[in-house]
């Protein structure tokens, strides 16, 4: 390939509106064009990264048995009304109506077409089932940024499998676990596996492949001395526990009134009636489901939302406003509790199981009770860990402090149970003849947001410093004095030599000066640059540089070739090679 006849549409300033390290290089680099927020094109070395991540995914998927297919982007409501996720996935869904007036929907994701076409499976002897794809998806992002990080349209590499009961679930589990770890390391992501939460997808267990980066929109808890790792939604955390003795807080046979003047916020109780926030309820008011609900949470703790509302499943949730708490309560937010509370749900983070000698609010303005039992004093009608935890906190599994960081979520894989299974009606005949409803899992990564997670953690202040295999090409060959004839005949048989031993490489052939080559070629991130001038070809040689180093070495003409091809293998371990 010739620079001077592709499209690279290299700029020299970064753009105004791009922040991420990402979005800035692939524009600037010429990989990527927005058409309308949320939506890219991708130019020609944009679409040369992205079939090597799609080649190489698909040779990890194949490597454990799976099967490829490929299943429609627009989709009939009545499937998706069947699985209850028609309201439930909410404005992020495309819809539409065709000419006759039938509700369509653009696929944000695939499970209940999937499992459609797994309602003609008939016995346990066709499970297990892996089948994936690579298919366009649609979601309307009320915030698309970032670049290719969160857009509104995008390649996911979705796979499902069936499987007769939950212990072969855990090996297709497994199996994509494997994969998965695999094809990060291929494409140099340094990804994390984090437990995470469900969320609208159902099912039991899911790990998230996290690719740290400080631009990232996840925040993962992980202990640097065990590996425990979950994100935020879902991780938890060793409680120092607290003495509740009466020489530590006041015990009282029932909670005792006090006046708060003032107080409106968990601070201002513990400065101004010694109530340290550990020692206070923190209650929130949120209707789930159209229900009014209170959260009960330790003062110094905060809510996590997700946690709430995996706790509960509920599928519409949101903060009480001010008026609907007075109504309900008879006091407004700073002076509320659940003492006495029995018209409405009580649900309590596991933080207050035993607690005695607390403070919380009364339900009367400006008044709070102190020496308040949990479990004497407040109808909990639910226990669940609700709380947000923290860097510093130790370790559930070790003791150990734990960590924050923030990353890039590049895969997620699931346990989906039996919700789609029942939803659409999968059944199979089972060993003994009884019908059995096959368990489904389901796996996805997302294309253009692995490449843009790479150009996260392989740049530096010159461009991007792509991974060899998945760089749009593997050397340019830089001609330095491109009106030089012999300079320019020498390069061309660099260039020559190099494609017939198998190196994908482009010449930079334009009549610009060599800075600007340099420049480009650094910018653009090639891994290797051979460069052909006037001063090396005069002693017979080249120079071969390292993008990601900047080493820089003399090589005989004759020996480029397999110079390259061994600075190549050496870039690429054994352990990261195609299965």
């Amino acid at each position: 390939m010739r620079w001077s006849k592709m499209h690279i549409p290299t700029l020299r300033d970064d753009p105004a509106d791009a922040g991420a390290p990402s979005h800035r290089l692939l524009l600037r680099a010429g990989y990527i064009r927005q058409l309308m927020a949320g939506h890219y094109s991708l130019l020609p070395l944009g679409q040369r990264v992205r079939l090597k991540v799609i080649a190489i995914i698909r040779e990890e998927m194949n490597g454990i048995g799976a099967q490829e297919i490929l299943m429609p982007v627009m989709h009939p409501a009545e499937l998706w009304a069947k699985s209850g996720r028609w309201e439930l996935m909410g404005e992020e869904m495309f819809r539409l109506k065709d000419r006759k007036g039938a509700d369509l929907a653009l696929g944000m994701t695939h499970e209940e077409i999937v499992s459609t076409l797994a309602a003609e499976l008939e016995s346990y002897r066709q499970l297990p089932q892996m089948w994936y794809q690579f298919q366009t998806k649609l979601r309307d992002e009320p915030r698309p940024k970032a670049g290719l990080m969160r857009t509104r349209e995008f390649t996911m590499k979705d796979s499902y499998t069936f499987d007769l009961g939950p212990a072969e679930l855990d090996v297709s589990f497994d199996a994509h676990r494997g994969a998965y770890a695999r094809t990060f390391e291929r494409l140099g992501i340094p990804a994390i596996q984090a437990q995470a939460s469900n969320g609208t997808m159902g099912g039991s267990d899911s790990i998230e492949f996290v690719c740290p980066a400080p631009t990232g929109e996840d925040l993962i808890i992980h202990c640097p001395s065990c590996g425990y790792a979950a994100n935020v939604e879902k991780a938890t955390s060793r409680l120092v526990r607290l003495d509740d003795s009466s020489e530590r807080t006041s015990l009282l046979a029932a909670p005792e009134p006090f006046a708060t003047p003032g107080v409106r916020t968990i601070e201002d109780l513990a400065t101004g009636h010694q109530a340290p926030a550990e020692r206070q309820i923190k209650t929130l008011v949120y209707f789930l489901d159209d229900t009014l609900t209170l959260v009960l949470l330790r003062g110094d703790h905060a809510l996590h939302e997700q946690k709430l509302v995996d706790a509960t499943r509920a599928v519409s949730v949101r903060p009480a406003e001010p008026d609907e708490i007075r109504d309900a309560l008879g006091a407004l937010p700073g002076s509320l509790g659940a003492v006495g509370v029995t018209d409405y749900p009580v649900i309590a983070d596991e933080a207050l199981r035993g607690r005695r000698g607390m403070s919380t609010g009364a339900n009367v303005d400006e008044t709070h009770l102190r020496g308040v039992d949990v479990e004497r004093d407040i109808a909990v009608g639910e226990w669940a860990d609700l709380r947000e935890v923290a860097a510093g906190e130790l370790c559930v599994s070790c003791g150990h402090p734990l960590e924050a960081e923030r990353g890039i979520e590049v895969g997620h894989i699931f346990k989906l149970g039996y919700k789609f299974s029942d939803a659409i009606g999968i059944s199979v005949s089972g060993p003994d003849g009884k019908p059995v409803r096959p368990i489904m899992g389901c796996y996805g990564i997302g294309v253009e947001r692995a490449m843009a997670s790479v150009v996260e953690v392989h740049h530096d202040a010159k461009g991007i410093t792509w991974p060899v295999a998945i760089a749009p090409f593997e050397v340019v060959v830089v001609i330095a004095q491109q009106d030089d004839v012999a300079v320019a005949e020498a390069g061309e048989k660099v260039y020559q030599s190099l494609l017939g031993a198998g190196v994908e490489v482009i010449v930079d052939d334009r009549p610009v000066r060599a800075g600007v080559k340099f420049s480009d070629s650094e910018l653009v991130g090639i891994p290797f640059r051979v460069t052909v001038g006037k001063r090396g070809l005069a002693s017979g040689s080249a120079e071969l540089t390292d993008r990601a180093t900047g080493s820089t070495v003399q090589v005989p003409l004759d020996e480029v070739p397999a110079q390259v091809r061994g600075a190549l293998g050496s870039a690429i371990p054994a352990r990261l090679q195609a299965p």
